[in-house]
């Protein structure tokens, strides 16, 4: 199962006072996902579980004679991916079942159930790669052109003989594996407290409202244009937070231990190195991020600079940065509005891939509505030979919009991806995942911004895309910054408290958002914020966010142009990258898209349109001003 997508934040949606969380049994069917499509029943999982208990034991066969012949090797493939297909498939059904209300033991149960047999799958097959490893690359390649049945595993098996330096014995690797079911607890427990046992706090609001600020109701009221009300949302939320700061800081050491001992296992420079090996994305991309974004801080602060002006605030703080700029102008949206919309904005993709997302929408891969319980946030996970699923918690908010076309787009990659490759190549890169998702948001804004009728519509979006860089390209690459440093400690071998967390947090974020500057007042119980990140668990996934966004800014606007001249070379060449799934390393695969990320010019493009949306945004302002 792919790690859950954190929907980039375009925070400049109008807060809206939802109604009271329901529970599942009142949404209608239509907005829920349909798991049937996976398993007609629990006991239908539960008889496949038993399967595959018997499946992964019978992989031992194949042990010691992979090197015999070109049919051994492919029979001992064959099998081996055949339960990792099915495997998966076990996993999404549990885990989806699991989010649809995580108060719930029963789906907890099938989760951890699931997730020992991958363990134990890992264990049994920990031989597999020592042995491919010990057998000449000159004699696998032999094999590979004897056997035409083994050509769909040419590109893991080349992708394997990068691993010689950092595989283990046979013996060692299986230790290795069993080592899995610890690697986990760290997010496990972070999980459960966030979703299902910290005691969320409630707000009264000017309205009157009493807001109940769990996760989602946070990055709801977050957004109130009453700055009071603001300032309430995040002295509770944060609070909240940081009353537990002990333990989501023994959590996330937890989880950099783990990272820690697969660096040290398999023999790697540092967890960056071992982070980004599996994609083959060299650790020169990151770091270039990393100085790419420092440079361009002034173009942070030149847009905190006119937020501060639009909002009308003497003093620009951290609480602001999620304010409607243009509170009249804010758009609401049914479940159903929404994906005409999204459908409508996706047009330059094409009519296939428009039809296509369409049937999904009416097909039950989509579970949209909050309900009490449900996991927080959105992601799009897939399942081959099945379709993708989406987890969304939809309130109607633009930011909503957004992350419908966002997490469609994860769920057209898998589509494409997964009707045009086989089983071993299937499964993409998150280094081209968020591409994928970014550029539908990057299409979305264009098509609103088409339509928008006065200047309070068109400044209402040409802020949102604003927040919407400032949250990808500066606080994901933030988040990254804090990934690696707090990695770097740990490989140094300083302890990680909850209270060091925080203040490593607290003194980037200040570097980040010019506090000492005065471009931005974050106070100090804001350093707490690390502990409302889930993806600090994932091991240094946030980086991708930037890098997919800076990408598909420069895909988006190719397509776009050569659109208006008729042509679809770029649309082209970008959907050929969607189908290719893991057929080419990530790198390679936005080369032939068009865009080279070992160097700085997708970046600079980005800052380019950064600067020039808010000249346009200027102008309105200026002319508004006359008025």
């Amino acid at each position: 199962m792919r790690p859950a997508r954190l929907a980039a934040a375009l925070a400049l949606a109008l807060a809206t006072t939802p109604a009271p969380a329901k529970e599942r049994s009142e949404i209608p069917d239509k907005y829920k996902w349909n798991l049937k499509d996976l398993y007609p029943s629990v006991e239908a999982w539960k008889a496949t579980r038993e399967d595959l208990t018997k499946r992964i034991a019978s992989l031992e066969q194949y042990r010691g004679h992979l090197g015999d012949s070109p049919e051994a090797l492919w029979k001992a493939l064959d099998a081996t991916y055949a339960v990792k297909r099915d495997l998966s498939r076990l996993t999404v059904y549990a885990a989806s079942l699991s989010d649809e209300d995580t108060r719930a033991a029963p789906p907890r149960e099938l989760k951890q159930a699931a997730e020992q047999l991958g363990v134990d799958f890992a264990a049994a097959t920990a031989w597999a790669r020592p042995e491919i490893l010990a057998i000449d690359p000159a004699r696998v390649r032999e094999f590979v052109g004897k056997e035409k049945r083994l050509a769909d595993y040419r590109v893991p098996l080349e992708d394997l003989f990068r691993w010689k330096a950092h595989t283990l014995s046979a013996g060692e690797e299986r230790v290795a594996a069993e080592a899995g079911n610890l690697t986990g607890a760290g997010y496990d427990l972070y999980g459960i407290l966030a979703n299902a046992d910290l005691p969320w706090p409630t707000v009264k609001l000017s309205t009157g409202e009493e807001a109940r600020l769990d996760q989602s109701g946070y990055g709801l009221h977050r957004a109130s244009p009453v700055r009071d009300d603001r300032e309430k949302v995040f002295a509770a939320f944060f609070g909240a937070l940081k009353g537990f700061e002990r333990t989501t800081g023994t959590a996330l050491y937890a989880t950099v231990k783990a990272h820690l001992f697969d660096l040290k296992v398999h023999r790697f420079g540092s967890s960056l190195e071992a982070a980004l090996f599996t994609d083959n994305i060299p650790p020169t991309v990151y770091r270039q991020l990393l100085a790419d974004v420092h440079r361009s801080l002034p173009t942070l602060h030149r847009y905190l600079a006119l937020r501060k002006r639009v909002l009308g605030v003497e003093t620009l703080r951290y609480q602001d940065l999620y304010a409607p700029l243009v509170p009249s102008a804010a758009m609401k949206f049914a479940p159903d509005e929404a994906r005409e919309v999204v459908l409508q904005a996706l047009a330059p993709l094409g009519k296939e891939y428009v039809a296509a997302l369409k049937k999904a929408f009416e097909s039950g891969w989509t579970d949209y509505l909050p309900s009490t319980g449900k996991r927080s946030g959105a992601y799009s996970t897939g399942v081959y030979g099945v379709h993708p699923y989406q987890l969304l918690n939809f309130n109607g908010l633009y930011e909503d919009l957004s992350t419908l076309a966002h997490e469609s787009g994860h769920s057209m990659h898998t589509f494409l991806s997964d009707s045009t490759q086989p089983y071993p190549t299937h499964e993409y890169a998150i280094f081209v995942a968020e591409v994928a998702s970014t550029l539908n948001e990057n299409l979305l804004l264009r098509h609103m911004l088409s339509k928008a009728k006065d200047d309070a519509g068109r400044l209402f979006l040409l802020g949102t895309h604003l927040e919407g860089l400032r949250t990808t390209l500066f606080r994901q690459t933030q988040f990254a910054d804090f990934e690696l440093r707090i990695h770097e400690m740990a490989e140094k071998g300083e302890t990680l408290t909850g209270e060091n967390l925080t203040r490593q947090y607290l003194d980037l974020v200040r570097d980040y958002y010019g506090h000492a500057k005065g471009v931005c007042q974050v106070d100090d119980l804001l350093g707490v914020e690390w502990a409302f990140i889930p993806h600090f668990h994932y091991d240094f996934y946030v980086y991708q966010y930037a890098t997919s966004l800076v990408a598909s800014t420069t895909i988006a606007r190719a397509i776009l142009d050569q659109e208006k001249k008729g042509k679809a070379a770029a649309r082209d060449a970008y959907l050929a990258m969607l189908k290719a799934g893991s057929s080419k390393y990530p790198i390679d695969l936005l080369k032939s898209a068009g865009v080279d990320m070992t160097t700085s010019a997708p970046f600079d493009a980005a800052m380019a349109e950064m600067n020039a949306t808010m000249d346009e945004m200027e102008k309105i302002l200026a002319r508004q001003k006359k008025k």
